[in-house]
């Protein structure tokens, strides 16, 4: 096995090209840096693909594009890290439906990407909401689900178009009622949550032996040993890519006293979880998960619709936050990453209620930084810095507002979306000739 077999790149890489760009500078806008700065009257300047400056009274190049918007705001694009897009594609039929490999309580061996309908109208959505790039991974029926795939959110006539240069891979996994709900009534291991468990560990204790067989035979190849090399085994590729550090675990969990046990089985194992997904009891465990470095991925106001999602509050995300964990406001809906804005802007009204003080340009934390730091792409987007990609928001008004709306949105200083000119508004091909056809607005 090759080092990208289970690494960034892997045999499908990324072919994305960076659409054409102008010199843009938008000035007279009050800026969220999306590391937690505001700047009233700020400017950002965007060139090559890359934000060159942001600060006040910017120069622009003389071929530049200027952009007076007082009265509007900037931010980073959004990041979503737990999308179905084009996986659960519009329309929403049973062709259509390959998000989910239920054949198996383990099935490591599939990645996303290879279901991927780079046609799904939802990407054009996503892009009127401001979301430049996210994170599409399979469902949650199986303990291991697959690898996800981050994404561009830019038109593409093939996913290899759309997946973000060198992001890692992250490996869907799954605890507590859906798992066992699916294969219990199957009639088949697991059917309780110690059933679910035992087949995580059972899986660990196959990759670690897996693991140790490929690094034996490099170590043997690298000293000019003869060596003959393991059998290749899709699903183990995966699971070692875990261990090796190279993909990035994303795990669905919603009880508290299940994230703690899974934290305790990453360090059986020696590996990490990036982030639990929906978590909906995470401010219970908000000092845990600050001290392991994981970050949780969830929703403002969505619990009670099934036993373990019971328990929520509407202050779990500013919870965690006050906690110092990794908050991240995600959809797991193609209606709500059209509004992830407006997700976040009900957590933080919920925290001022709550009596916790959060200013708006932290609170964007959850939607650009935090999720770019989740996905291992934090030093390329996720924030308005000098040298970093130029994945930029211009927002009608406070994008906390429900009135407002992403009114241009740039990936890598392409503009790919405008609210205000046809020409770039993109349409999907499944959509061209129908009623209503990109209408996004």
């Amino acid at each position: 096995m090759t080092k990208a077999e289970s690494s960034k790149s892997g045999p499908y890489p990324s072919t994305y090209h960076a659409l054409p760009s102008r010199p843009t500078l938008i000035r007279n806008a009050v800026v969220l840096d999306g590391a937690g700065k505001r700047i009233d009257d700020g400017a950002v300047l965007m060139q090559g693909g890359k934000v060159v400056a942001i600060g006040r009274n910017l120069d622009a190049p003389a071929d530049a594009v200027v952009i007076d918007a007082k009265g509007k705001w900037v931010t980073p694009g959004i990041i979503d890290v737990h999308s179905h897009l084009g996986v659960y594609p519009s329309p929403g039929v049973r062709a259509h439906s390959d998000g989910n490999e239920i054949t198996a309580p383990v099935t490591a061996e599939v990645w996303a990407e290879h279901s991927v309908w780079p046609q799904d109208p939802g990407f054009v959505r996503a892009l009127a909401g401001g979301v430049t790039a996210l994170q599409v991974l399979p469902g949650s029926a199986n303990l291991i689900g697959g690898r996800g795939v981050t994404l561009k959110n830019v038109p593409s006539r093939t996913v290899q178009g759309m997946k973000f240069p060198d992001a890692p891979y992250g490996l869907k996994m799954a605890c507590g009622e859906n798992p066992k709900r699916v294969y219990g009534g199957k009639g088949r291991a697991p059917s309780t949550r110690m059933g679910n468990f035992a087949g995580y560990r059972a899986s660990w204790i196959k990759a670690a032996a897996y693991k140790e067989k490929w690094d034996d035979y490099e170590s043997k190849k690298a000293s000019g040993k003869e060596a003959k090399a393991p059998s290749r085994d899709l699903e183990m590729d995966t699971l070692k890519g875990v261990l090796d550090g190279d993909i990035l675990v994303h795990m669905h969990c919603y009880r508290a006293d299940e994230m703690a046990q899974v934290i305790d089985m990453s360090k059986e194992f020696g590996y990490k979880v990036t982030a639990f997904h929906h978590a909906v009891e995470a401010y219970k465990i908000g000092d845990l998960l600050a001290d392991n470095e994981t970050c949780a991925a969830m929703w403002a106001d969505w619990w009670g619709f099934k036993m373990e999602a019971y328990d929520g509050i509407r202050e779990n995300i500013p919870f965690v936050h006050k906690a110092g964990a990794c908050a991240i406001v995600h959809s797991d809906s193609e209606v709500g990453i059209q509004r992830l804005n407006q997700e976040a802007a009900k957590s933080l009204a919920d925290a001022k209620k709550a009596g916790v003080d959060i200013p708006k340009e932290v609170a964007w934390t959850w939607l650009s930084l935090n999720p770019a730091r989740s996905l291992g792409i934090a030093d390329q987007t996720g924030s308005l810095e000098a040298g970093k990609n130029a994945d930029v928001v211009l927002w009608s008004g406070d994008p906390f507002s429900s009135y407002s709306k992403a009114e241009k949105v740039y990936v890598d200083g392409a503009l790919v979306w405008d609210m205000t000119d046809p020409a770039h508004q993109p349409v999907m091909d499944f959509e061209l000739g129908q009623p209503g056809e990109g209408d996004a607005k």
